[in-house]
């Protein structure tokens, strides 16, 4: 493949002409590191094989500002076949090149930089961290071994040779104590683990995102052991750590019960069916108060929606309704989830914004994340 003139067009649309990365992205080979991927469409997980189509094809499909998922449940894509089709949640891929960079950014990154790169996936990021900073600055990690080895093997191809290691990255990390000058985690987190505070240089800046919201942290180590920083204006959602090869099963895979049970709790709601998961402040909000909640929504054509809420807990919530009318919410369990969401979309009318965003942190030693933003105050405890 003639990838040259691609990887251009990408950095292009990636980058901003100023930007220091766009020389990197152009310089980066992204079909090496992604050769076959999986898209998800009404039938489920379909393969796509990148050698098997015509290069122009291959090259549309994977040089473009998208993530691609590199691997289902167990499944990694370099290892299917075209009659495959897991039904599992995604556990790696390969992140669009713009959001990298929007964490590389926050990263404040200078050219001296030693970066442990928490996530290797298909080994695309930590390409481009290669290519901009050199070899010895960069560490990359990931708890999956074919992961590492296949990125490995890819970077090598094209006469890159960073560290690469097979770890968990909620423990020890490679290196030891003061190690880094920056974490840059492109899967989410919570609470912070307290290696990565511990492997931060004095003044070394961490950049993560928090499990079960898209809230960006970025917090600079201070003289306790701890970290100081704040929640970023933009977001983003990663896949969260894993000790294992997969997930556990979702919660919502509750949803075949309680779909259209009765609830012990018969109301209504004075605000529209929202879809949680497009609200990015409804969504994070939600994600810090009621830490595990998952959501599910969905439109008929005859102008039904309805969304579900559930919760570790047991509780759930289900809000029907057509269009804008006023939707009928049915709840049970120990919680009134539906509940809890009216009262922030109150908050969100009466001050016109959540505070999950622009927030203060502070994370202790041990982890434990603290929220603040005027009188607004959330705790991510280190232990649940």
């Amino acid at each position: 493949m003639d990838w040259k003139e691609h990887a251009a067009r990408l950095a292009a649309d990636a980058a901003h002409p100023a930007s220091r990365w766009r020389p990197v992205i152009a310089a980066v080979p992204r079909h090496v590191f992604v050769p076959r991927w999986w898209t998800s469409g009404a039938d489920g997980w379909t393969l796509r094989d990148g050698p098997a189509m015509p290069a122009e094809n291959w090259a549309a499909g994977v040089y473009r500002d998208k993530s691609l998922v590199t691997q289902v449940g167990t499944l990694h894509a370099d290892h299917a076949g075209p009659d495959d089709h897991p039904a599992g949640r995604p556990t790696s891929s390969s992140t669009l090149p713009k959001l990298l960079l929007q964490l590389y950014r926050h990263a404040m990154i200078s050219d001296s930089t030693d970066v442990l790169d928490v996530g290797t996936g298909t080994g695309y990021g930590t390409a481009l961290l290669t290519r901009r900073l050199g070899e010895p600055h960069v560490t990359s990690i990931d708890v999956d071994p074919y992961l590492v080895k296949a990125a490995t093997e890819r970077l090598d191809s094209i006469g890159l040779h960073p560290a690469a290691e097979t770890c968990d990255a909620t423990g020890p990390l490679p290196g030891g104590p003061g190690r880094y000058d920056r974490i840059i985690a492109t899967v989410a987190v919570r609470p912070v683990p307290p290696s990565w505070l511990a492997a931060l240089r004095p003044g070394g800046r961490l950049v993560t995102t928090i499990t079960g919201t898209n809230l960006i942290i970025t917090a600079d180590k201070t003289p306790d052991g701890g970290a100081a920083g704040r929640t970023e204006w933009d977001r983003a959602g990663f896949m969260h750590t894993r000790s294992g090869p997969g997930y556990p099963p979702a919660m919502r895979e509750r949803l075949t019960e309680i779909r259209d049970a009765e609830g012990d709790r018969v109301t209504t709601s004075p605000y529209p069916v929202v879809n949680v998961s497009d609200g990015w402040e409804l969504y994070s909000t939600l994600g810090l108060i009621l830490p595990g909640v998952q959501d599910h929504y969905e439109e008929h054509p005859d102008g039904t929606r309805t969304a579900w809420l559930l919760h570790p807990d047991g509780s759930w919530a289900r809000a029907t309704a057509v269009g804008d009318q006023p939707p009928e919410i049915h709840q049970s369990g120990p919680r009134s989830l539906w509940n809890t969401l009216d009262g922030l979309r109150a908050d969100w009318l009466r001050d016109g914004s959540l505070p999950a965003y622009g927030a203060n942190v502070t994370i202790s030693p041990d982890g434990s994340l603290h929220f603040q933003r005027g009188r607004w105050k959330a705790t991510i405890p280190a232990t649940p």
